[in-house]
């Protein structure tokens, strides 16, 4: 479920970006999170990669523009045998 993939990669987020207590919807983007810097972008991926047993190639990374793109990411990996 689409809602339920968001919460737990806000819950991850709240995590790494300790001091950003803004909304986390499906169209925020790092620009939203001064935190949000290249190498926190590589630690939320990691950390969403063990946290739903997924794993993504660099093409699919660079395709991802929001926090949607991300959850639909996870849906499709997690949907498919």
């Amino acid at each position: 479920m689409p809602e339920v993939t968001l919460d737990r990669i806000a819950a991850l987020m709240r995590d790494l970006f300790d001091e950003y207590d803004g909304p986390i919807t499906r169209t925020t983007t790092a620009r939203d999170v001064a935190q949000w810097d290249s190498l926190a972008h590589v630690q939320l991926l990691v950390m969403v990669e063990q946290a739903f047993r997924v794993r993504f190639a660099s093409r699919e990374i660079d395709g991802l523009k929001c926090l949607g793109d991300l959850v639909d990411a996870i849906e499709r990996k997690q949907s498919s045998p």
